[in-house]
């Protein structure tokens, strides 16, 4: 009931803003007659195999997202989008505990069956401001601390007052507060929130540098916190007829919940190169562990794209994680192809626990058209240490896409 009043709260808002704005019919036909309509139809068979209890999974499934964007008046826009995800052909031994479907049963593919509004939300801009207020998508960096986990069928958005300001060339300034977390699993796993969300980047002539604050909590009456201060500079640099890029993060974090207070950090190195078509790219990537007891958390990432498309460290183990990966990616007529090779290691390691296994991620990806592309992807996580307690799992899929 909660979550239905907050929509139709945040719908009420869009309407009398809208109104106020909307000043004439001329402006009123403005609003429709600039405006796009979009859609997104993805169809897509997932099988999971691990080494455990759990019975193999595979899912059909398809996404689909219809939406509107309005045209502009006095800086005024809004923008809605629904999104339906179906099981397809009954293809469904799958389980998402989260979504109460078929819980424990089998191993997980992460795509419920949900019909929801994705994106509802209204936006003035100018040139040096903008806010935004509604479900929206709210996206940083590389993902990986704020993102849309667009992999999945129903991906991440979020109930958000959104403002973005440019004082100067080359400067942004971005502010998000987040009201509710729609997750993945569909409704019944969203999650109510007083995220409080500080996003700056300055371009300079030699990279980009980054700073942030990302204050989490969730609203739930209890004594919970997650706060994470990091730092980012990216850039790049020509070599010849080569040319090089670079990135280096650092951030730290406090947790609490209850009693409980905890210290972690995180550290990104990333380095690659461009040759002809061939693009070779090495890092070494740090989740730190408070002695063994907590691992360095990122509840609003879009986990899928590190550490593995197996999904084996969405939560980071308490002894953190160290992942030193290589990434080779490149183009094979119109087929873009890449490789990528993952060592895990623990950040606090024991006698028991040190090697947390490697993966072997494949993808080739067929771009038709505009408006259809197709893929396939492979994924093979080994594990390692016992008492680590990650199974050998093999993941694979195939999609077909289709966007207007």
């Amino acid at each position: 009931m909660r979550n239905s009043c907050k929509s139709i709260l945040n719908t009420g808002l869009l309407i009398t803003a809208i109104s106020h704005t909307a000043v004439s019919s001329a402006q009123m036909s403005k609003l429709v007659d600039e405006g796009k309509a979009a859609g997104n139809f993805n169809l897509r068979y997932e099988s999971v195999n691990q080494s455990n209890a759990l019975d193999d999974a595979q899912a059909l499934t398809l996404s689909s997202k219809l939406s509107f964007t309005s045209g502009s008046v006095n800086g005024f826009s809004a923008m809605v989008e629904v999104e339906d995800v179906r099981i397809v052909l009954g293809v469904d031994d799958y389980s998402v505990g989260p979504a109460g479907f078929n819980p424990g049963i089998y191993s997980v593919i992460a795509d419920a069956e949900t019909t929801e509004l994705d994106q509802g939300f209204l936006q003035y801009s100018n040139d040096s401001f903008t806010a935004k207020l509604g479900r929206q998508v709210i996206v940083y960096d590389n993902h990986r601390f704020v993102g849309h986990v667009g992999w999945r069928q129903d991906r991440q958005t979020f109930d958000a007052l959104s403002l973005a300001f440019k004082p100067v060339e080359n400067l942004n300034l971005n502010y998000n507060f987040i009201d509710e977390r729609k997750r993945i699993f569909s409704e019944e796993a969203d999650k109510d929130s007083k995220d409080h969300i500080l996003h700056a980047d300055y371009t300079s002539p030699i990279g980009t540098i980054v700073g942030y604050a990302y204050l989490l909590e969730e609203d739930n009456n209890t004594n919970n916190s997650i706060d994470t201060y990091g730092l980012r500079f990216t850039g790049s640099t020509e070599l010849g007829d080569k040319e090089a890029s670079y990135l280096l993060e650092y951030a730290t974090q406090e947790s609490e919940t209850g009693q409980a207070k905890f210290d972690a950090d995180y550290l990104l190195l990333e380095g690659s190169l461009t040759l002809n078509s061939i693009n070779a790219k090495i890092g070494y990537e740090v989740l730190g562990s408070d002695n063994g007891a907590y691992g360095f958390s990122t509840p609003l990432s879009t986990l899928h794209a590190h550490n593995g498309w197996a999904d084996l460290f969405l939560g980071t183990p308490a002894q953190g994680l160290v992942d030193t990966y290589l990434n080779l990616s490149g183009k094979a007529g119109n087929i873009n192809w890449s490789l990528i090779y993952h060592d895990f290691n623990a950040d606090y390691s024991t006698s028991t626990i040190d090697d947390l296994g490697n993966e072997l991620d494949l993808q080739f990806f067929y771009p038709i058209s505009e408006s259809y592309d197709m893929g396939i992807k492979y994924a093979k996580y080994s594990a390692g240490d016992v008492a680590a307690g990650k199974p050998n799992t093999d993941k694979f899929w195939v999609w077909f896409r289709l966007r207007f």
